[in-house]
Order: C-alpha cells, then sequence, then structure tokens
C-alpha cells in the first residue's frame, strides 16, 4: 500500500505539467485547423479573406487569457511566443487560398526531394548527392518524375515528336545556364579558393593581348 501510495503521489506531481502540455498543443492543433481549411467544406468558403479572419480572431481571443490570469507563468511565455511568430508570419500565412491547386505547405516537395536522395543513395551507396545534382540539375527530378508512372514516357516521346527544334535549343540552353549558376555558386561557397585561381588565369588569358604585324 505504502508503494501504491508513492507511485500515486509521482504521478500527481506530473498532473499539471501534463494539463499545460496538453493545453498548449491545443493551441497549435487550432491553428492548423485554421489554416487547414477543413473546415470551409461545409459552412463557408475557403479564401485568403476568410481564413484571415479567422485566424485574426483567434489570435485575439488568445491575447485576451494573457491578460485575465487563467495561464501559468509557462503558458504566458509559450503563448507570448506562438502570438509573436503568428503576428510576424501573418502577412505570408494566408496568401494560398484564392488560387486552386496551389499547396499550402512545402511536405509534398520535401517528400520528393527525400525520395530523390534516397534512390540515388541506394543506386550509389553515397550518403552525399551534390556531386550528382551538380552533373545532371533539374533533370534529376524531370527524369524521377517521367519515370514514376509508365504511361508518362510514351507522352514524353510523343510530346517530343512535335516538339520545335528552336523551342528545344531555347530551352536547353536556358537549363544549361541554370545548372551552370549553381554549380558556380557551389564552386564558390566550398571550393573558392580554386575557384578564384581558375577565375585569375581565365581573366589573364582573355586581357593578353598581342602586337598587331
Amino acid at each position: 500500500m505504502t508503494r501504491l501510495k508513492a507511485i500515486g503521489a509521482s504521478r500527481a506531481i506530473w498532473a499539471e505539467p501534463l494539463a499545460q502540455l496538453k493545453r498548449m498543443q491545443h493551441w497549435v492543433i487550432a491553428v492548423e485547423h485554421i489554416l487547414d481549411g477543413s473546415w470551409g467544406q461545409a459552412n463557408a468558403s475557403v479564401s485568403n479573406a476568410t481564413v484571415g479572419q479567422r485566424l485574426d480572431a483567434w489570435r485575439e481571443q488568445m491575447a485576451s487569457q494573457l491578460v485575465d490570469g487563467t495561464l501559468s507563468e509557462l503558458e504566458q511565455t509559450c503563448l507570448t511566443q506562438l502570438l509573436h511568430v503568428l503576428s510576424n508570419l501573418r502577412p505570408h500565412l494566408v496568401q494560398c487560398y484564392d488560387r486552386e491547386g496551389f499547396p499550402r505547405t512545402n511536405n509534398e516537395m520535401e517528400r520528393s526531394i527525400r525520395a530523390l536522395k534516397t534512390r540515388y543513395r541506394r543506386i550509389s551507396g553515397r550518403k552525399n548527392w551534390n556531386s550528382y545534382i551538380l552533373r545532371y540539375g533539374r533533370s534529376v527530378a524531370y527524369f524521377d518524375w517521367w519515370e514514376q508512372v509508365g504511361a508518362r514516357q510514351a507522352q514524353l516521346s510523343e510530346q517530343a515528336a512535335h516538339f520545335d527544334r528552336v523551342q528545344w535549343r531555347q530551352r536547353r540552353h536556358e537549363a544549361s545556364v541554370v545548372q551552370s549558376e549553381q554549380l558556380k555558386r557551389f564552386r564558390f561557397q566550398h571550393k573558392r579558393g580554386t575557384y578564384l585561381i581558375s577565375l585569375e588565369e581565365r581573366w589573364v588569358h582573355a586581357a593578353t593581348t598581342h602586337p598587331l604585324p
């Protein structure tokens, strides 16, 4: 009995901190519910204006709790930080709802990048894929997208058959320029000494003048 009482007493010590964590978790879930737009399927349309109104109303409601004395010191600190972050990000959080099909977060893009990295590591056995990206550039993502569904290969062949050669050269040049800029930034950031020496050598070679005959 004494041991059971000790266990119950130790659990009672964590009861209030656990309740605080649950309340703070509810704040984050409430914000996510406002931003995900799931409430608009039944009773209202989802737009930048409606989401912004709901978010501002929730922020005002929570700000009132900071002064009514119902929150603990820890909850006041955490809520103040949460409201501060939401106030700073407010102009950017409600800009995606008026455009249909526009993603609210970049989670899908991050998962795609992670899948690309995973496939490369399985093929090459390397953890770092910088050389892979620098060599093939955006073609890595294009190839992976076309390979996900077999029908896309036939679609690519069909589109390539009717592609204008001038446009093809233009697109190829644009891709080459982008990849070249990416390679220059990588060399400047990670191999700055070697890159600057190569620039100096190229400049000396280009600035060398030969006397006229």
